[in-house]
């Protein structure tokens, strides 16, 4: 499980105690960042930033350089310590904890992967998967197990003998995340991971996050300058500018409801088709049955949602099919388990783009079940979400 983040009116200041103390005192005041730092000789590089990141969310910040989204990253492990305000993970407060306390939040909870790889060239793949638990005496056995399985999970199977020095840079990276997985953090940052990757490895590596977070249950916060990589990955987004939170939201909401002037000349060249996902626009519903409820059950559940049809889900709420109330109302069994219609409809992928999945709804009856890389139930996506959400 991942954990939630609280961030609580925090900012950060670069420079010397005096013009840190002057800096504070001018910070809720109208004056710009610019103009705080030419009397006072103080950089504000995160003024008052106030949110909340849910539990397994890819929430992604975006803004220009300078805009201090690098520098807010860095104080959720407090690499980065805030001058004001308050940084609460998983329930702790991060600004708060002593320095044995911090030691294993670092080694346990939460794993960071740069811009730059810092990988050891003289050592293998495996070596560098492995270095954070060699360094934490995790026994040689079990740590090459848990190092090849984060090498496997990246895509980098039968590559663990390789040298570093016969990677290409997409592959780099990849050893760098898979080594930043080996503690199974609860809590991933990535500080613009892929930035200095040419455009076809960055979208093979974005590709694989979002398989990665199909697959795990962690939360990640991701940094970037690229608005369309923010729109790709995130469930939600903040978009920075001079050390401030200008606005969060979903892709949607970025498109349908711009904070200012200047988050429009931010998305204006994004083709919503291409970089919307279905997790997007999709409306997370609970309307749903388990394969092994009573056909009574089942009726009065439609009855009182006045519902045509609904999906079937298990346990786990993996997508097992729809049942129509047409025929539970005919039927006499006592479940619904011989009813579920398991062929004849469409499905999407949460993180399908919009204009792939066009076919699957001019072929459906009913809303699309949208399902996640595991094939569990996470919501429907209809024709008229798609349309409001690309002509708004």
């Amino acid at each position: 499980m991942g954990m939630s983040i609280s961030v609580k009116n925090m900012s950060v200041i670069f420079g010397t105690d005096k013009q840190k103390e002057a800096a504070l005192k001018l910070l809720d005041s109208d004056l710009t960042t610019q103009e705080i730092k030419e009397k006072t000789g103080a950089t504000v590089a995160n003024r008052n930033v106030n949110f909340e990141i849910e539990e397994n969310e890819m929430f992604v910040i975006v803004g220009l350089s300078g805009s201090g989204k690098s520098t807010f990253i860095r104080t959720l492990n407090l690499l980065n310590v805030p001058t004001r305000g308050d940084v609460i993970v998983g329930g702790n407060n991060v600004t708060q904890m002593s320095k044995e306390e911090l030691r294993n939040f670092r080694r346990k909870d939460v794993s960071m992967v740069f811009q730059h790889f810092g990988l050891f060239s003289h050592m293998t793949v495996l070596g560098n998967v492995e270095y954070p638990l060699e360094i934490q005496n995790v026994e040689i056995k079990k740590r090459r197990k848990i190092a090849l399985e984060a090498i496997d999970s990246v895509g980098l199977g039968g590559w663990d003998s390789s040298l570093i020095s016969e990677l290409s840079g997409g592959m780099r990276q990849r050893v760098g995340l898979a080594r930043a997985l080996t503690n199974d953090p609860k809590l991933l940052l990535m500080d613009e991971p892929y930035s200095a990757l040419d455009p076809l490895i960055r979208r093979d590596m974005q590709n694989e996050l979002l398989t990665l977070e199909d697959d795990s249950e962690r939360t990640i916060v991701f940094i970037t300058h690229d608005m369309n990589e923010a729109f790709r990955l995130g469930d939600r987004i903040a978009l920075m500018k001079d050390g401030e939170v200008i606005q969060i939201g979903t892709p949607d909401q970025f498109f349908s409801n711009p904070a200012n002037d200047y988050v429009k000349d931010f998305i204006a060249d994004v083709d919503k088709s291409r970089i919307l996902k279905v997790r997007a626009v999709m409306r997370k519903i609970y309307d749903v049955v388990l394969y092994n409820d009573s056909v009574d059950d089942v009726k009065t559940f439609l009855n009182d949602k006045e519902l045509d049809y609904c999906y079937v889900v298990d346990e786990k709420r993996k997508l097992m099919g729809y049942v129509e109330k047409e025929a539970v109302m005919k039927s006499r069994a006592k479940t619904i388990e011989k009813l579920v219609q398991t062929e004849g409809y469409e499905f999407a992928r949460r993180n399908d783009y919009l204009r792939d999945v066009y076919s699957q709804l001019k072929e459906s009856t009913y809303d699309v079940p949208v399902i996640d890389n595991k094939g569990k139930f996470r919501g429907v996506l209809g024709h008229d979400d798609i349309i409001e959400a690309l002509t708004e």
